[in-house]
């Protein structure tokens, strides 16, 4: 039997072990994600996050932020990081990892992990357009940020498409109601335009306590600017660095 036939029962046999949640994506994006999702399912099982909170969605910069509850206290705070994903997973995952917990405010930060394999940042501009769009047909009303990709020492070669997904992102996000895009990238280069070696831990691709504590302080801003909609901007964009 060729390898191709052969690989087919095994994605599909993996698909029906994850959660019961997780229809509506392509069956191998679930089986990628199927420990995160099993996870997910049981930590909902033990406490249900309640509605109308903040929803942190994206990869490793999300999923490993040490205390987020704590970091954002005016608010409830649900964490839906997975670690290593992209963009295009989280559009793929949308409806499980967001729409289900009926967040008043999405924050997503993913893009980072698409560049390192490959995408364009055209692609990641899609791939962020369809989150929105899986998102806004179910919540019309919730408010959704993009935290920019960060320049990371040890992704240092990206840093120019990182500038394109960004500026691209940013100006899609400046025709959107209720959005706001966060510009992490350029409190995070240092006086040359390279990435800030301070902020990152030994890796040079995760965050150290300093970078949570500057993240912290730029999405703070967004959040409280969002607890008071009449008084917050159509968008809230801040145009990233060029």
């Amino acid at each position: 039997m060729p390898h191709k036939l052969r690989l087919l029962p095994l994605l599909w046999l993996a698909a029906l072990a994850v959660p019961t949640f997780a229809g509506g994506a392509q069956p191998a994006v679930v089986a990628r994600w199927g420990d995160s999702l099993a996870a997910f399912e049981r930590a909902d099982r033990a406490q249900r996050p309640e509605a109308g909170g903040v929803l942190f969605v994206g990869s490793s910069s999300i999923r490993l932020w040490p205390r987020m509850p704590d970091d954002f206290r005016q608010v409830t705070v649900i964490n839906r990081g997975f670690g290593g994903s992209t963009m295009a997973d989280c559009s793929q995952l949308a409806r499980q990892l967001v729409v289900q917990y009926r967040p008043r405010h999405v924050i997503v930060y993913a893009g980072d992990n698409d560049l390192a394999e490959g995408r364009t940042p055209r692609q990641v501009l899609e791939s962020f357009q369809e989150f929105v769009r899986i998102v806004r047909s179910e919540l019309p009303d919730a408010r959704i940020s993009y935290i920019s990709v960060k320049p990371s020492p040890l992704r240092e070669p990206l840093l120019d498409k990182a500038r394109e997904v960004n500026t691209l992102v940013a100006d899609y996000i400046q025709a959107l109601p209720n959005a706001s895009f966060i510009d992490v990238f350029t409190a995070m280069l240092d006086g040359s335009g390279r990435p800030r070696t301070d902020l990152y831990g030994p890796d040079r691709l995760h965050m150290n306590a300093s970078g949570y504590a500057l993240w912290k302080r730029l999405i703070t801003t967004h959040i409280l600017a969002a607890q008071s909609p009449s008084d917050a901007p159509s968008t809230g964009v801040t145009p990233p660095a060029r």
